[in-house]
């Protein structure tokens, strides 16, 4: 009752209700588009061979996940968003070390408009790049209806164009809607395979392909899963701050203590999401080349999403990047200088330079921490699918982002409720001090 309650008072928000309308009708309008086919392919014969065996097949299986089923229809959404978060990535790392990309990103909102415009131009590029290539496999392995340049060239106008269409939409979202536009149409694309998962698992059981002990333990799993994510994701250190009173004409400012929360898992679902596209471009590369060279099969064998090096790849770039984007979100000396202009210490650290090291050791040991658990959370689907039958695919990337971006979400929308005094999703009760209106 508590939650259906908070649930109605979005609704008495103006804004917040705004927000999640508009979010919904743009989701709604990407899953409208990612059930419209690209012309001249066989799907039947298509999604045969992605279920096969075939490494090209597994990896397009494994990517399918983020564009919510469309890359298995051969859909005009079948890049999904995929393309415009590579490319924010690489502009991104570019920014670190290219002297004027670096230049624009410190001249506030106009730099960042025009940096975000080259963003769009790169993901423009690599969809093309990517529409080749799919267009390329689809040919190779006999899964076009009228092979052809007529075939290519409309193929890779409609996936090129979906895949635009697609980075306008999460754009869209993230300035009038909820959260991060990227993050929520990959949300939505994996929540939207649920429904297929669970009665795809119920008619193996049924069938008495699967057994029932097995698909509770697999439940089970997933169900113990989430409670670690959320207890990541909610996990954090309070760090103390104490600012020192100051009189200014007749009135006292500071004197009161506060605290700053350093989160376990700063970074939040990016890492996951990064080390994903970043792995996804060699895993593709090899796939594609193995097709051709037989030599290479063994090296496909095991950079595929279910090999032994694409795990150990996976575990380690999610920890690289979690360092790298907390790095990216999070400055200790701006930190430091800010909280010692504002005439706030820590307690036993001195300001300056010595609480920034501060930061630099806490961010260290918590964010060491923090990577691993996420890595290893990641990775237990894959390493459990190994082991153990699941007619479907759901790695440990798909569920991280479903929950971490679900948390997000839920935090949004309580700091709105919380705003206009209404209880949270988040809260446990009603906060003190604060009483309802009469």
């Amino acid at each position: 009752m508590v939650l259906l309650k908070n649930f109605v008072n979005i609704f008495f928000i103006p804004e917040l209700r705004k927000k999640v309308l508009f979010t919904l009708g743009v989701l709604i309008v990407h899953r409208m588009g990612n059930h419209i086919p690209v012309i001249g392919v066989d799907i039947d014969a298509m999604k045969q061979w992605m279920e096969g065996s075939s490494n090209l097949g597994g990896l397009l299986r494994h990517l399918d996940m983020f564009s919510g089923g469309a890359l298995a229809q051969s859909t005009i959404f079948a890049l999904g968003i995929m393309p415009y978060i590579t490319a924010s990535i690489m502009m991104q790392m570019l920014g670190m070390t290219v002297p004027y990309l670096e230049q624009l990103l410190k001249e506030g909102e106009y730099g960042r408009k025009i940096v975000n415009q080259y963003t769009r131009y790169l993901a423009f590029f690599i969809s093309i790049g990517q529409s080749i290539f799919f267009a390329t496999a689809l040919e190779y392995n006999n899964l076009v209806v009228e092979p052809g340049w007529s075939f290519r060239l409309m193929f890779i106008l409609s996936l090129t164009v979906g895949s635009m269409f697609v980075m306008w939409l999460g754009e869209q979202i993230s300035l009038f809607g909820l959260g991060n536009g990227s993050s929520m149409i990959i949300f939505a694309g994996i929540v939207a395979q649920f429904p297929s998962h669970v009665i795809l698992t119920v008619n193996q059981v049924q069938e008495g392909f699967m057994d029932p002990i097995v698909a509770v333990l697999i439940l089970c799993l997933f169900v113990v899963i989430i409670g670690c994510i959320v207890f990541l994701e909610r996990g954090e250190r309070k760090i103390p701050v104490q600012y020192t009173r100051r009189v200014v004409g007749q009135r006292v400012y500071g004197g009161q203590s506060t605290y700053i929360p350093f989160k376990i898992n700063a970074a939040g679902v990016m890492p996951v999401i990064l080390a994903g596209v970043i792995l996804n471009i060699p895993t593709f590369i090899l796939t594609v080349l193995a097709e051709r060279f037989t030599s290479l099969k063994w090296l496909a064998d095991v950079m595929a999403p279910a090999g032994l090096l694409f795990n150990v790849f996976q575990f380690l770039a999610i920890i690289f990047f979690s360092f790298f984007y907390t790095a990216l979100i999070f400055n200790p000396e701006e930190k430091a200088e800010d909280i010692k202009k504002a005439g706030g210490f820590i307690p036993g650290i001195r300001p300056g330079k010595k609480t920034a090291e501060f930061f630099n050791y806490i961010l260290t040991r918590i964010g060491l921490v923090g990577a691993i658990y996420l890595a290893i959370l990641a990775l237990t689907p894959n390493i459990v699918a190994y082991f153990v039958y699941m007619p479907f695919y759901l790695g440990g990337t798909g569920l991280l982002i479903v929950v971490g971006v679900a948390l997000e979400t839920a935090a949004v929308i309580e700091s709105y409720l919380i705003e206009h005094r209404y209880e949270g999703f988040l809260s446990s009760g009603r906060i003190r001090g604060w009483r309802t209106p009469r």
